[in-house]
């Protein structure tokens, strides 16, 4: 799993954006599987929470533009 979210962090930023815009249920896998790679729970339930918000894929795309990766919840 470690490595899939590495490949995933480590893509060229177009293709990001490509796979934000046409196949964008890959960053909702992404935000699930890092949450439990990271054992945060919270991030956990957030990610779930945001595969059933249909504008997602809009704020993964303004996100990736403005800071180079999804939207994902940290515990700092």
């Amino acid at each position: 799993m470690k490595e899939l979210i590495s490949a995933l962090e480590n893509l060229p930023l177009v293709v990001k954006i490509i796979l934000a815009v046409f196949v964008d249920i890959v960053w909702h896998v992404y935000r699930i599987m890092k949450s439990v790679d990271t054992n945060n729970t919270t991030a956990l339930i957030v990610s779930i929470i945001l595969l059933f918000i249909p504008f997602m894929g809009i704020i993964d795309l303004i996100v990736l533009i403005l800071k180079g990766d999804v939207l994902y919840l940290e515990a700092k």
